[in-house]
């Protein structure tokens, strides 16, 4: 029998343990500095360590690693909640799964699941590498939510759970060790890094949330859209405007004409809390609305695909960094105002600062949400609810076209007024006439049929909106809507979704209202693109039905990506034919000639470009492995046909730069996914001459060739700061310097006459002017003083959007391409040819706009200027070419549309 004494040492002892087991480590006893410190950066190895640690020593954190990055690292969500919310997270789950989707809830049963439920508030911290506040952030904010016993704390993790979300963890250990490799803190620097901190994308992987190529991107999109749907997510950016600290919500107009008003009354409230936390505790500097750029009209962003789905997304970019910095002295914004009530005097700025600002603004959403737990999980069933409805009915959405049409007919319809009493004779219902005209009405959902050409490319579309939580349906038989037959294997989405503004933004054009500064002024560019409507750029066929429909339809369940399995027709045959219209074609052609297996291209008549195959049981049976993979339709031919060339991979380089171009990374991301072999080139490379020994075509990216004059008209240029040898280690200096008129372009220019062919995008187009083709730029204005300037923003502006164009097709570079073409157009160039080139052969064109309305989905201003302006052509310069395309054919690796007048070049034939 245990004596007493002993039994209390031994309580005693175990206390201990237990209190030893459930102390938290702070940031300092683990990196040995304070988050926020000047000249201190945690790593990503650091981090992973320390979020562990948090997950052992306290029952608030659940660590979960949501997949892998690009590089292979784990990506890490920490789930921060009151213990008791975490026995339970799998109930919590289907509640705001139910209640976001609000598929078959009544109010009563959604008001019911609300007040059950718990807020599910998405920070996250990281995703722009350089904008080292958010990482770190997130450290402190996690670390303080699982130590602190405040009673706001407390109250936070009793109605919130928050889902804390590592964006980029590539990109941190890339940028803090460049940092913090220098041991004298004061030579520390986050510029000149030596490559994009995400492995392709760099920034531009807030550019990949409807599309979610990135590994990263699918990781938090699977969570935010199928798995937890959260009400809140809070997105965290840098920098702020100068002259302020941050810039939050509420944003600037246009938001996007498809959103439920409560979203965006929603980022209201939820701005209001944020800055009336800041003024309380004597943190000025927010500003917000005009004082900022940021809007709600583009799609595509991590914060703004959000919203999209009915979630309040919160968007902050505050300034700040491990290397203190000054506030400038803006005049203009000393003078408090609506858009800045509280303005921030000019001071020296630390990084403890900034951190402070992010954790005041965490917990202002945090307590709203723990205060309004129920409001904003009933809210975001209302929004679905309304969305679900308005496809089920007769809906217009009040675009500005829509609007400028009332207005243009109610200034040419005006009744006609009595002689005698000057008063109107008749009435006209001009909402009802243009707003109510049946034929305008939005889609109750959209067909995709399974006999278009390029139907791997349309599924490739539907996972797009399947990662974004649409829910999408497939036709189990042949079926007949409207009088047209489609055949089994076609897919629905129907617009009575939750997600409908998704659903509609997807297919349907943006209307981007016309901004100006001032009536007559010059435009306000938007924030990213103006449209950018992915079924268009990415080239599916689809039929908008206006009314409700049924077939035989199977509904898909959410999340789950589709494939196309095509089957190799059997028996004796002289070979197999691969159509060039389908992008997955030249996957099949690609490994193929990997294998050692001989490809042929049909040279001209009706079937030139289509890949020729002979027959053999290797070839069969890479072309079934192929198949049941990539889903392309593999046709049977009995007869070899004539007019074959061979066709071996082309020695290819892409220019890059020190540092990583971001139009470069995406380039080489497609060019992995389509296994064409590539080599990076770099400006050293290039003025090394030599080039046509080592490479049959080399490919410029925009921003590649240095601009000439009037070669991009409107657009503003992109300036960098170049880093200097000594500021970079050794093994990078390869890489380093830009193309030069002086030396690059002769070396171009000579690679080219000895039969190389260079292609050029965008405004690297401008080295048809360096080497002095008979071309001009098509958007230039005659001043009264008898000079040629380009036309001015208030007369011409195209910001991102999706213009129509004509396309010979006839030509080797356009194959598989039909006679009309979308593509992606961002304030391109755009050439008049020389008519005696054209006719001699020396230039041909290859797109064009026939037409004075262009514009498909975005913004044109002045898009009659374009008529007769080609945007795409080829030209002989000695024994090789240049091929020439403004529209960003490869934008973003969203535009597959186009991708083919790509690949068309990256074959070789023998001489």
């Amino acid at each position: 029998m245990l004596r007493k004494p002993f039994l209390l040492f031994l309580l005693i002892i175990l206390a201990g343990k237990l209190s030893f087991a459930q102390s938290v480590p702070s940031p300092k006893d683990h990196f040995g500095f304070e988050i926020g410190d000047d000249y201190q950066l945690a790593n990503f190895t650091q981090t992973e360590a320390y979020f562990k640690k948090l997950a052992d020593a306290s029952d608030r954190v659940e660590l979960t690693s949501i997949g892998l990055t690009e590089e292979g690292r784990n990506q890490y969500m920490l789930i921060i909640s009151s213990p008791q919310n975490l026995k339970n997270l799998a109930k919590y789950k289907d509640i705001s799964q139910k209640l976001a989707r609000a598929e078959g809830l009544t109010p009563e049963q959604a008001k019911t699941l609300a007040a059950d439920g718990k807020a599910v508030v998405w920070i996250d911290g990281g995703l722009h590498a350089t904008e080292v506040v958010g990482i770190h952030q997130l450290i402190e904010t996690a670390y303080q939510l699982a130590s602190r016993k405040d009673a706001e704390t407390n109250r936070i993790l009793d109605n919130v759970i928050v889902l804390m979300t590592h964006a980029n963890p590539d990109g941190q250990e890339l940028v803090s060790n460049w940092y913090m490799r220098e041991k004298d803190p004061k030579k520390r620097t986050l510029e000149f890094l030596p490559r994009l901190y995400q492995k392709y994308i760099g920034h531009d992987n807030n550019r990949d949330f409807y599309m979610m190529q990135m590994k990263e991107s699918q990781n938090m999109g699977r969570q935010l859209f199928v798995e937890w749907l959260p009400q809140v997510m809070y997105n965290h950016h840098q920098r702020g405007p100068a002259g302020s600290v941050l810039a939050g919500p509420p944003y600037r107009d246009p938001f996007n004409y498809v959103f439920d008003p409560l979203m965006i009354t929603g980022i209201d409230a939820l701005g209001a809390a944020m800055y009336n936390r800041l003024n309380v505790e004597n943190k000025p500097g927010y500003t917000r609305l005009t004082g900022s750029t940021f809007s709600t009209w583009y799609n595509g962003g991590l914060r703004t695909t959000t919203q999209f789905h009915n979630m309040v997304g919160l968007l902050t970019e505050i300034i700040g960094g491990p290397t203190p910095e000054e506030i400038p002295l803006v005049p203009n914004r000393l003078i408090p105002n609506g858009s800045t009530p509280n303005p921030v005097t000019p001071q020296t700025w630390h990084f403890k600062q900034s951190i402070d600002y992010s954790l005041s603004l965490n917990f202002s959403v945090l307590d709203y949400a723990a205060r309004n737990y129920d409001d904003l999980l009933f809210n975001i069933y209302h929004m679905g609810k309304n969305s679900i409805d308005r496809g089920n009915m007769d809906y217009w959405t009040p675009y500005p076209k829509r609007i400028d049409a009332i207005n243009e007919a109610m200034k040419a319809g005006k009744p006609a007024l009595t002689a005698s009493t000057a008063a109107p004779v008749g009435k006209i219902n001009y909402y009802d006439l243009i707003l109510k005209d049946s034929t305008l009405r939005d889609a109750r959902g959209y067909i995709i049929p399974a006999n278009q050409t390029d139907f791997p490319t349309a599924v490739n579309f539907l996972n797009a909106l399947i990662k974004a939580g649409i829910q999408v349906q497939k036709a189990s038989a042949d079926f007949t809507v409207s009088g047209k037959k489609y055949p089994v294997g076609s897919y629905v989405v129907k617009s009575s979704q939750a997600f409908r503004p998704h659903i509609l933004d997807m297919f349907e054009p943006q209307d981007h209202p016309n901004d100006f500064q001032y009536a007559g002024g010059p435009p306000i560019r938007p924030y990213d693109g103006a449209g950018w409507t992915l079924a268009y750029q990415m080239g599916v066929s689809f039929d908008r039905i206006l009314s409700d429909f049924s077939g035989p339809f199977v509904t898909l369940p959410y999340g789950e990506l589709q494939t196309v399995k095509t089957v190799v027709p059997s028996g004796s045959v002289a070979g197999y034919e691969l159509s060039p219209a389908v992008n997955n074609s030249f996957i099949y052609v690609n490994d193929l000639l990997a294998a050692g297996l001989e490809v042929f291209r049909i040279s001209n008549g009706k079937d030139q470009g289509t890949f020729f195959v002979p027959a053999s049981a290797k070839a069969k049976s890479a072309l079934e492995k192929s198949s049941a993979q990539l889903g392309t339709s593999v046709k049977t031919v009995g007869k070899r046909p004539a007019n074959l060339t061979k066709v071996t991979p082309a020695r290819v380089a892409l220019w890059d730069n020190y540092g990583g171009s971001m139009p470069s990374g995406w380039v080489r991301w497609i060019m992995e996914q389509y296994h064409f072999p590539i080599q990076l080139v770099y400006a050293k490379d290039i003025d090394a001459g030599d080039l046509r020994k080592k490479y049959d075509l080399i490919l410029f990216v925009t921003r590649a060739i240095p601009g000439i004059g009037n070669a991009r008209p409107g657009a503003e240029e992109y300036v960098r700061r170049e880093a200097k040898e000594e500021e970079v280690p050794a093994e990078f200096h390869s890489q380093m310097g830009s193309l030069t008129v002086s030396k690059s372009i002769p070396a171009l220019k000579k690679f080219m006459e000895e039969g190389g062919s260079v292609f050029t995008v965008g405004t690297s187009t401008s080295l048809a002017y360096h080497i002095g083709l008979p071309v001009r730029n098509a958007l230039m204005e005659m001043t009264a003083a008898g000079v040629e300037r380009p036309l001015p923003n208030d007369k011409y502006f195209i910001p991102g959007s999706v213009l129509e164009v004509a396309v010979d097709s006839t030509q080797k570079t356009t194959w598989g391409m039909g006679s009309k073409s979308d593509i992606y157009f961002d304030a391109s160039p755009v050439f008049n040819l020389s008519s005696e080139a054209v006719s001699k052969g020396m230039i041909k064109p290859l797109m064009w706009f026939d037409s004075n309305k262009p514009l498909r989905s975005g913004w044109a201003w002045g898009q009659a200027y374009l008529e007769d302006g080609v945007a795409a052509f080829e030209a002989s310069v000695g024994k090789g070419k240049l091929i020439a395309f403004g529209p960003e054919i490869t934008f973003r690796a969203q535009s597959y549309g186009t991708f083919k007048v790509l690949f068309n070049q990256l074959y070789s034939s023998p001489n």
